[in-house]
């Protein structure tokens, strides 16, 4: 009997050490996250910054138990995006977080294994990425920023502001990561309730921006609404330029447009979604599945005026519409 007692609490320690053992070797892992951008590093640099802030606070410290992997598309298009994504899979990341559409979609398309949590893709449904916001399935999960809604409300704000518009000015990217055509057709509903001629444009990355502002002056609109793409995100300072070289009144999706100097912004707040995307990490680090990670929906939104951008192109801000800004630059 007592041989059988020693063998058992022989077995059961070895049991233990084992277990032991294999949790020693997770701690010491260090966990390789992969970042997939559209645009360029220096665009993105403050917003990529707020994440590891907020991964540190959770305790995952660069070079102690996490290294990053980044990859920026530079604002070269799908393809580009796409050979990233291949890249970092066959490093054999443990997790990937990407930014936007295109990121989303290349992602996707390169893995269905290794986990990816998403920030700002507008509509993940539509686009067949997951099953339901609720229930996303396979190995996608993240935010989304509201994209069709916010394009509508954006509309909508600026015949608040220039109660006499007619025809409207939408910027769009050409290179294959523009609006769904399901945004598309919302968003000329919007426009027909609001009695707004819609002008599509498409801003080609070889043919420059100046090309698509001087299309829009052409097509005689009146303003115009910049449309979520990154790679207006990366030249931001440039588009704000040209709207008002061209006397545009514009309205942005990110309030990064307008401490550029920009006229107006409505959309997600996108540092908290960061901040936010960061839970999601900690938690499929730690062994959560993204299938069994609700994808949460932007919850903080603002809408900033710059009075300086208006007085430039002589236009007066409704007081109405200022009482209901998040902030006002004077």
């Amino acid at each position: 009997m007592k041989l059988r007692r020693s063998a058992t609490a022989l077995a059961l320690c070895g049991l233990l050490a084992v277990s032991f053992s294999a949790q020693a070797q997770q701690a010491g892992k260090i966990f390789r996250i992969g970042f997939l951008d559209p645009s360029s590093a220096s665009a993105s640099r403050a917003l990529w910054n707020t994440l590891q802030e907020e991964l540190s606070k959770l305790g995952w410290i660069e070079g102690k138990n996490i290294a990053f992997e980044y990859r920026f598309g530079e604002n070269k298009g799908p393809p580009r995006v796409s050979a990233l994504a291949a890249e970092l899979v066959k490093l054999k990341i443990d997790l990937v977080v990407i930014l936007g559409r295109s990121a989303g979609l290349a992602a996707k398309n390169a893995t269905t294994t290794i986990p990816i949590v998403m920030m700002e893709f507008p509509d993940p449904v539509a686009e067949g990425v997951v099953g339901s916001l609720a229930r996303p399935g396979g190995n996608v999960t993240g935010l989304t920023g509201l994209g069709p809604e916010l394009n509508t409300k954006r509309l909508e704000i600026l015949k608040d502001v220039i109660p006499k518009l007619t025809r409207v000015g939408l910027l769009q990217a050409a290179e294959g990561i523009g609006l769904t055509e399901t945004q598309r057709k919302e968003l000329r509903a919007g426009a027909v309730a609001l009695n707004l001629n819609l002008v599509e444009i498409l801003s080609e990355a070889e043919k420059g921006l100046d090309v698509a502002f001087q299309t829009a002056k052409k097509k005689q609109a009146n303003a115009i609404v910049i449309t979520g793409a990154r790679r207006f995100f990366a030249e931001r300072k440039r588009v704000v330029e040209l709207a008002g070289k061209y006397r545009l009144p514009s309205i942005y999706p990110q309030k990064e447009f307008v401490n550029e100097g920009g006229l107006m912004s409505y959309g997600a707040d996108t540092v908290d979604l960061y901040r936010r995307a960061a839970g999601y990490v900690d938690k499929i680090l730690k062994g959560a599945k993204p299938a069994d990670l609700p994808i949460q929906q932007a919850t903080k939104f603002e809408f900033v005026v710059n009075l300086k951008a208006a007085k430039e192109i002589d236009l007066i801000i409704p007081v109405r519409v200022l009482e209901r800004a998040n902030r006002v630059i004077k």
